[in-house]
């Protein structure tokens, strides 16, 4: 918690590790593909996620299995993994999911099951009169990705126009009462505009600012060049920046991404329940693996079914002095090493996250 003197001096301020937990899962269900722009770090990959739009009585189906998961044959997880919606926050994304016509619908059906909470990402254009369907008691929140701190250079990743749109979304929901956040994802094209976001939100009724790391998926490994920031960048001016924005009242979130000497590396699959859904039926346990048909589950009939050797649950336990395994194999280049060999760091969990309240 933050308590605010004058002048913005912190009284104190909390900053804390996000614990993985057992007792605490994530739906992120992608209800489609398609997207009205094309995002030069888009993770999408139709190739492996599929072009489908599910209808609303298919979405329903997969809400309520995954509500109640005692039934998963060939979990690693043990008793404790969770029977019901209760302690599980659903996020729909897509492509962009206010482009289903029906987003409404599901909503309310993930409303009626009883989900922990229910979370949007949009890129702002609202198609479908979303605002006008559901109202603030039927969702958490509403997240804005948001790539730049100015016109050109977020409309450079995102799409021309794009700057106007989302703002002009963020001021629509804010006035509907709607909580919204807001999603930055580092690269270097808008590394250099990270901190001039402190004074563009302030103001803008934003009750969350997440950041997040650019993952080499999709649009990303298509040979345009390697726009991951350094570490010393990142450690540089990711956390001061974080702790500005969070004195303003703004809960702020972004992975943690390089361990300390004295901090043990762990994979979240192992110990939390986190459920990546395409709509091609691929279900993923792990974000980095999904340009590839690694995918621990599949659903079929409506019903979860564990995919055969090898896929990426066969690769969870397995311990390196890097870290993530995941990381190893994929994004090799995000690690270094001294002269005899060794690496000078470890690579957290994608999932891990620093978070500043």
């Amino acid at each position: 918690m933050i308590r605010i003197l004058q002048n913005n001096v912190w009284d104190s301020m909390q900053k804390q590790t996000v614990a993985f937990s057992k007792e605490s899962s994530n739906l992120f269900f992608h209800i489609l593909t398609k997207c009205n722009l094309s995002c030069t770090h888009c993770y999408i990959n139709k190739d492996q996620h599929g072009v489908d739009t599910l209808d609303i009585d298919t979405i329903k189906a997969w809400l309520k299995l995954f509500s109640n998961r005692s039934h998963l044959h060939g979990s690693n997880r043990d008793k404790t993994c969770l029977d019901n919606a209760g302690q599980t926050n659903v996020i729909f994304l897509g492509g962009e999911p206010t482009l289903h016509p029906d987003l409404h619908l599901a909503v309310k059906e993930a409303k009626r099951l009883g989900f922990k909470s229910i979370n949007i990402d949009t890129n702002g254009y609202l198609f479908h009169n979303i605002l006008d369907k559901i109202s603030c008691d039927d969702i958490d929140y509403f997240s804005f990705s948001l790539d730049g701190a100015t016109q050109a250079t977020n409309d450079s990743i995102r799409g021309e126009g794009s700057y106007d749109k989302v703002m002009e979304g963020i001021k629509k929901a804010v006035a509907k009462n709607f909580s919204c956040s807001m999603i930055y994802t580092v690269s270097e094209k808008n590394f250099h505009e990270l901190e001039l976001m402190e004074d563009l939100i302030q103001n803008l009724g934003i009750k969350r600012f997440f950041i997040q790391v650019i993952g080499l998926r999709g649009k990303s490994t298509e040979g345009k060049g390697n726009f991951q920031i350094s570490k010393e960048n990142w450690l540089k001016t990711i956390p001061k920046t974080a702790k500005k924005i969070a004195g303003h009242g703004i809960v702020v979130t972004y992975p943690k991404v390089f361990l300390k000497s004295d901090e043990t590396f762990q994979c979240a699959a192992n110990v939390a329940d986190n459920f990546f859904v395409f709509p091609n039926g691929r279900v993923y346990q792990c974000p980095i693996c999904e340009d590839f048909p690694l995918h621990s589950f599949e659903i079929k009939g409506n019903k979860l079914i564990p995919t055969q050797k090898i896929n990426e649950k066969d690769l969870f336990d397995l311990t390196i002095p890097e870290g993530c395994v995941m990381n190893k194999m994929i994004q090799p280049q995000n690690l270094s090493y001294n002269k005899v060999g060794e690496p000078e760091y470890q690579i957290a969990c994608c999932m891990l996250k620093e978070e500043i309240s």
